[in-house]
């Protein structure tokens, strides 16, 4: 009777701590379901290497608050973009579909009727049939909307006017006639001051609105022009001017972000502000040019897809440093409306990164680069790239790479692609092939 007592006591108690704890989780869930919707902030490098971050075990460079951001977040140090070049990888970014989707794979277009020495000249008209398809596509902004947020361009931005990514405001106009190519007014911030992108924000908080922010600032992206205490600062530690140049760039992009960072937590915003981090594509800095090396932008090697990405939200997402799954910048939608109970749309390919359960069960992303200046889908395609961890297989399309084979990488073992394995795996070489071709199709 004794131990009977006892254990009907103890089921009391348990019985009792299981319904305070599940009211807690419900109270937990009710704050979050009831506050307000949280502004998003969206923030991308531009031309830097997976390699060049403090945070990523670089000697030289110092990146405190893109540092503060990975620590604050749950940030994955092996993202990659679909394309290594800026404008098809900002497009797939906004629009969470891969280049041979939303139709911009390059930066310029060209036609088989085009005069080679005018080409610049005609970009414009040539980009038109692409911008008009473009803006019939749900970008982020449009997905937004329903929700009452307000949205705001500033930096890169590829696709015309910033109306066309279906930004209520922006800074980039789009007119070729008057510098419009890749941004044009948008290309001011960062490099001289921060005032748009704040003055923005005070109109959303007066609107009451919550805000999308696409904050993509030219930098580090040449012309390396940093600020000569940052320039002198790295002159010291490195032989070559381009080099010191390029790694001050980088400093000076940190403290743009630090300063939005600071702004946006002066406003008191920082605990209702999901923050993203990405980099369109990386960069190698050549040493004794202002160039690239062509293991980098443009190619199909990490230097040049490879990105960390991170996304921040005080108090909701848990913070972890995620050294081993492999995510894409097209998963940067889908999270973002998961998080705000928004349906993906069939069509994205991409998963919501913050569910681990969608992360172990995905066996494949995907890349493809094209000519920069392209025409057609297939006529410029230059490469397919299979991921499958923790090997990275390399298509090259024969028609625009002639020679060229195959290559497979473990880049897990080998994170700078120094030893091509591909005879070892002749099985695995043909699996992932036909996922290419899969993909293809």
């Amino acid at each position: 009777m004794k131990r009977a007592i006892a254990l009907f006591s103890l089921m009391t108690v348990l019985g009792s701590l299981a319904s305070c704890n599940e009211k807690k989780a419900t109270a937990e869930q009710k704050q979050v379901t009831d506050q307000k919707l949280p502004n998003i902030v969206l923030i991308l490098s531009d031309d830097q290497a997976w390699t060049d971050y403090s945070f990523m075990g670089h000697d030289q460079i110092e990146t405190p608050n893109i540092d503060r951001l990975a620590e604050e977040g749950r940030t994955f140090t092996r993202g990659y973009v679909p394309t290594s070049l800026c404008s098809p990888s900002l497009a797939s970014l906004i629009t969470g579909l891969y280049p041979k989707q939303n139709g911009i794979l390059g930066n310029d277009r060209i036609l088989p009727t085009d005069n080679p020495a005018k080409r610049k000249e005609v970009r414009g008209e040539n980009f038109k049939p692409l911008i008009n398809d473009f803006e019939k596509l749900e970008t982020l902004p449009d997905l937004l909307k329903p929700k009452g947020y307000l949205s705001f361009q500033a930096g890169k931005w590829w696709i015309g006017n910033f109306k066309n990514g279906g930004f209520d405001r922006g800074m980039t106009h789009g007119d070729i006639t008057r510098g419009g190519r890749h941004g044009d007014e948008g290309l001011k911030i960062g490099r001289n001051g921060m005032d748009s992108v704040f003055s923005y924000i005070d109109y959303a908080l007066e609107k009451e609105k919550p805000f999308f922010l696409w904050y993509a600032p030219m930098m580090p992206h040449g012309p390396h022009t940093p600020p000569d205490s940052l320039y002198q600062k790295y002159l010291g530690k490195t032989s070559s001017t381009y080099v010191a140049k390029y790694w001050a760039m980088c400093e000076w992009f940190d403290s743009t972000c630090g300063q939005l960072m600071d702004y946006i937590d002066q406003k008191e915003l920082t605990e209702n502000t999901i923050f993203v981090y990405v980099c369109d594509n990386g960069w190698v800095q050549n040493e004794g040019d202002s160039g690239y090396d062509k293991v980098s932008k443009r190619a199909p090697y990490d230097l040049g897809m490879r990105t960390p990405i991170m996304i921040k939200w005080k108090g909701q997402i848990t913070p972890i440093m995620d050294t081993s799954s492999l995510v894409s910048s097209i998963d940067i939608v889908p999270t973002i409306l998961n998080l705000l109970d928004i349906d993906k749309p069939n069509e994205m390919e991409g998963i919501n990164f913050l569910d681990q359960q969608a992360i172990e069960h995905r066996e494949n992303i995907y890349g493809e680069i094209y000519d920069h200046d392209f025409y057609s889908t297939e006529d410029d395609l230059f490469y397919n790239i299979v991921y499958q961890k923790p090997y990275k297989l390399i298509v090259p399309n024969e028609k625009n790479k002639p020679g060229e084979k195959i290559e497979l990488f473990d880049i897990f073992e080998d994170p700078y692609e120094q030893r091509e394995i591909s005879a070892a795996h002749p099985q695995l070489v043909q699996e992932l092939t036909n996922k290419a071709k899969t993909f293809r199709k």
